[in-house]
């Protein structure tokens, strides 16, 4: 592999980027044992702020998680950015997951691979049904997937970050790949290695 990889993962909750993002990186550690890989996961990121429930903002993400909307730009930038600024180069491999969910934060994100001098990026759009995501979320049984939440993290994913996928599939130097969503794992994660020629 001659060149670093940024890969973005796109799809609503439930969708299985978290899982997926995990075994996309130990394919690249696998394939690529020399370049650091750098693997930001939004989500997690505030459900650990969430957890100390300390500060103003601690508590404020934590009722922000709660009710399902959408976190702030500001606090959005803030994570994902301190994340690259402690451990990113032009030589790491890049790993995103719930970053960019809005279009208003893309020009965030350019602006941020244009420092760290990334090249080409790679978009898995994990493409899932409304009705398989809500079921998925429903079964996992966490505290903040409550039915008034996954309604309200849905209606965002809709209006908000689907839009993002379409101005991708515009930009030049990206490559949206559109994966079946609806698989098991292990198939989602057969399409995904397949589709960016990794594995």
């Amino acid at each position: 592999m001659t060149q670093p990889k940024t890969i973005i993962f796109i799809g609503p909750q439930g969708s299985g980027k978290g899982t997926q993002i995990e075994k996309v990186k130990s394919a690249l550690e696998r394939q690529d044992a020399v370049r650091r890989i750098v693997d930001i996961q939004t989500g997690r990121r505030f459900r650990s702020l969430a957890a100390a429930g300390e500060t103003f903002a601690e508590n404020k993400v934590a009722a922000t998680l709660d009710s399902g909307q959408l976190q702030s730009d500001f606090l959005t930038a803030v994570l994902w950015g301190q994340a690259m600024l402690n451990r990113l180069d032009p030589k790491s491999h890049l790993l995103i997951d719930g970053f960019p969910r809005t279009v208003a934060q893309i020009a965030d994100l350019e602006d941020a691979c244009t420092f760290f001098e990334r090249g080409h990026i790679d978009i898995v759009n994990l493409d899932t049904p409304e009705e398989v995501v809500r079921a998925r979320m429903e079964s996992r049984a966490r505290e903040d997937d409550t039915e008034e939440s996954i309604e309200e993290r849905l209606r965002w994913y809709r209006e908000e970050t689907i839009p993002v996928v379409e101005y991708y599939r515009n930009r030049k130097g990206t490559a949206v790949h559109d994966i079946d969503g609806t698989k098991d794992i292990e198939g989602v994660y057969a399409d995904i290695v397949a589709s960016l020629t990794i594995g």
